[in-house]
């Protein structure tokens, strides 16, 4: 098969059986209604909680863009790095714990849009309409774009077409998310985090000592390029806090924090934030370091890099027996296949809840619901490969702003719906709708500063995004009527629960 050698076919053949077997099993243990299908019976141990929110998050960026920004930029790609892990930090210690009690309070809520409208009794639906658009609309792009990192993968490392590339990582997800609902998802998550944790130790390791070590590889870059070791190189005060404010995401992106609903008890919650911080920082110190041997062994060998972003790939060809590049490959695929299964099931879950219960059938039956989002995810999956098939196509382009889209449009609302008892619908209402659009205006209206600089570039959407949709959430709420007594009672039984 185009040369490639049987120990990497091999170690990637067992990692795809492995996911189907996960889905298989989560089929039969898992129980057969919408709870258990689409949130696991919120019965998650802590340890697959933590590593699943922190696969699903991470994706293929963890090993192929962040070791690539740091390769190209030097160590000011550190910033965000520091950004990322202060803002899941405050996800799980604000978010996680009241998320987990409130949900269940309000009405068992299993989707966002589910909480969201239990949360505020919207009886219009108008929250959960609006937030399920937004989740089903950006998460099927987003879909897409993983997608076609799979394809690019077998592409580029196994030299096998983008298409086959394709159907291949979209089946298998498809097949152990199909089966096995949200217990395969995360169960198959935990399982990959493992693999991109060793990933992200072996690689550095082995990089720095075919290079001589840490101090040969850092006077290396020294020679290189003197300002790669500068953490404020090129940098402004603005710069920085955009770099930083990716961490904002953290508090609205529905495939992370429904994770935190789906936790077995919010006593849990401290030990899933230990274990899912630490493997989130030995994973970024990894991949920076990735990047950072990788720019000292590319001058080494005198070899040309066209794409900083496969310098993970580089390493796996060059510095390892071919069962183990099989395996790091698979590391790879596991960083892209643990998003994509997530973000199927968080849009297939919001197709059957907030879509079909709602205005086809109120009344549907738990093995129904199931069932639909059984066959929601099959034409997600289609809708998102169709967009996938041309890897240059410009709809791929909107995947990174979408991190910003989600953060600004649902993080505010997260925040101030678990920490005040005043904020009432018409204010969540307002906050969804200015991030949302802020955001969006902020990236496509093609608006530049006086020096010629587009807005995104001169600062990061989410910032903006992010304060107005907070100020919209006050005002609004403070200038119309109170939340009922029911809904603040609800809000007190939370507290008296955490």
């Amino acid at each position: 098969m185009n040369g490639i050698e049987p120990g990497v076919l091999i170690s990637l053949a067992l990692y795809f059986l492995l996911m189907i077997a996960i889905g298989i099993w989560a089929y039969f243990k898992a129980e057969n209604d919408s709870e258990g299908y689409m949130l696991g019976g919120r019965n998650l141990s802590p340890g697959v909680a933590a590593l699943s929110a922190g696969a699903s998050d991470m994706s293929g960026w963890l090993l192929l863009g962040l070791p690539g920004y740091m390769y190209s930029s030097g160590v000011v790609s550190i910033w965000i790095a520091l950004g990322l892990t202060l803002g899941a930090f405050a996800n799980y210690l604000l978010v996680a714990p009241r998320l987990r009690v409130y949900t269940e309070v309000a009405d068992n809520a299993i989707t966002l849009p589910d909480y969201f409208a239990n949360r505020f009794e919207d009886k219009s639906h108008l929250l959960r309409v609006i937030s399920a658009i937004v989740i089903i609309l950006f998460f099927t792009v987003y879909t897409a774009a993983s997608l076609a990192g799979g394809g690019k993968l077998f592409d580029s490392a196994l030299g096998m077409s983008y298409s086959t590339g394709l159907w291949v990582t979209a089946g298998v997800v498809v097949a152990y998310t199909l089966f096995g609902g949200f217990l395969a998802v995360s169960t198959t998550d935990f399982v990959q985090g493992v693999i991109m944790l060793l990933a992200m130790i072996i690689v550095p390791v082995v990089a720095f000592t075919d290079l001589g070590g840490v101090g040969a590889t850092t006077t290396a870059i020294r020679n290189i390029d003197p300002q790669m070791l500068n953490i404020f190189s090129g940098m402004s005060f603005l710069g920085i806090l955009s770099l930083m404010a990716w961490g904002l995401g953290y508090f609205g992106q529905p495939h992370i924090i429904v994770r935190f609903m789906a936790i077995r008890s919010v006593k849990d919650v401290p030990t899933a934030r230990r274990i899912g911080m630490s493997w989130m920082i030995v994973s970024l110190i990894g991949a920076l370091m990735t990047g950072f041997a990788g720019r000292a062994y590319v001058q080494k060998t005198a070899m040309t890099l066209d794409d900083p972003e496969t310098i993970f790939l580089v390493f796996t060809n060059f510095l390892f027996h071919p069962l183990v590049s099989g395996f790091l490959l698979a590391a790879i695929l596991a960083a892209i296949m643990s998003t994509i299964s997530s973000q199927l099931l968080v849009v297939s879950s919001s197709l059957t809840r907030d879509v079909y219960k709602l205005f086809f059938d109120r009344q549907a039956p738990e093995a129904r619901q199931v069932l639909v989002g059984r066959i929601s995810v099959v034409v997600v999956a289609l809708v998102s490969i169709f967009l996938a098939s041309d890897p240059d196509s410009s709809v791929l382009s909107l995947v990174s702003n979408a991190w910003a889209g989600f953060g600004a449009a649902f993080g505010p609302l997260v925040i101030i719906s678990l920490m005040w008892k005043r904020m009432n619908r018409n204010g969540a209402l307002a906050g969804m709708i200015v991030g949302a659009l802020t955001v969006i205006i902020w990236v496509y209206a093609g608006i530049q500063t006086p020096n010629g600089v587009a807005l995104n570039d001169w600062l990061y959407a989410i910032i903006p995004g992010f304060i107005l949709s907070s100020i919209a959430i006050v005002v609004v709420s403070l200038a119309t009527a109170a939340p009922s007594a029911k809904i603040q009672a609800k809000f007190e039984e939370m507290e008296t629960n955490l």
